[in-house]
């Protein structure tokens, strides 16, 4: 080319740069509003995003991968702790992890429950905004590490996947011809369902998440049942796995980090989520974690 052409060429680049970045531009605010949830930010969750700063919460936490990194991004934790669980916690970390143990450096803000609710309202509002899968793969709640690894459970799961063929099976879908092993089904809603199981427990011995470890599960529950501890109304262990997923309050795990005032930290959304048949799938699962 030579000089005129050249000084057209980039002028006329230049300018359907401009253009595009201008569109997109005008797009991205166009769809502020439905990307934001913006229509569900109230005053509740306005004062939690105060209290998130007021508290330098970020100078640890990460929200949309954004932040310090030395602690869990909680862009998702309303979807993968229920408000039970988070009230308890920011309430009193320390009954939650042992610092020596755990190296839990989280420290107790002596939040008013008005705070709580806020910050509670406000994570709500942040799982609920439209980050088009950022970050990719978010730190889950958990300083446990897998036996003989160095690699903490939630890199071993956070970004686990469960296919078939080469694709990725989606909450809730039919087994294809071949795939009708429920134990296999199991897994698939153990590791798929919302939220997902392995957000809290983890299948390896003595490795306690925010949920109690699976392993041993069955055992564990004969001897539950035959203890005379046994609170619920389940006769055998397959009807007490059944129970805790469905109804997880009819017997309360003793200890301050599977429940409070009651009220299990368990999600009760299962039961309306999950079919009949995947929660007899999932239970087919559990109950091959003798």
């Amino acid at each position: 080319m030579n000089k005129r052409q050249t000084r057209l060429f980039a002028i006329i680049a230049t300018a359907l740069s401009a253009a595009l970045f201008l569109i997109l531009t005008f797009d991205s605010h166009r769809k502020f509003d439905q990307l934001t949830n913006a229509e569900s930010i109230t005053p509740a969750v306005t004062h939690g995003k105060n209290v998130w700063h007021k508290n330098n919460c970020i100078n640890c936490h990460t929200i949309f991968g954004e932040g310090a990194y030395y602690a869990p991004d909680l862009t998702k934790i309303s979807k993968l702790r229920g408000e039970a669980y988070l009230k308890a916690y920011m309430k009193d970390p320390s009954k939650f992890y042992d610092e020596t143990r755990h190296r839990r450096l989280m420290p107790k803000q002596d939040l008013s429950d008005e705070d709580i609710a806020g910050l509670i309202a406000f994570f709500d509002w942040v799982s609920n905004v439209d980050n088009q899968g950022w970050p990719p793969r978010p730190i889950l709640v958990t300083g446990a590490t897998m036996p003989g690894t160095d690699r903490s459970l939630e890199q071993q799961t956070s970004g686990a996947k469960v296919e078939r063929g080469g694709i990725e099976a989606p909450p809730g879908a039919r087994p294809l011809a071949g795939d009708e092993n429920p134990i296999a089904l199991g897994e698939r809603v153990f590791r798929t369902a919302t939220p997902a199981c392995t957000a809290c427990h983890s299948t390896a011995p003595g490795v306690n998440m925010a949920g109690p470890s699976l392993a041993g599960i069955v055992g564990r529950s004969e001897a539950l049942l035959a203890s005379g501890d046994y609170k619920g109304h389940a006769k055998d262990v397959s009807g007490y796995l059944h129970e805790s997923i469905v109804e997880p309050s009819a017997h309360l795990v003793p200890g301050p980090m599977y429940s409070a005032d009651g009220t299990s930290f368990m999600p009760t959304t299962y039961g309306k989520d999950l079919t009949p048949e995947q929660i007899d799938q999932l239970v087919a699962y559990l109950m091959s974690l003798k």
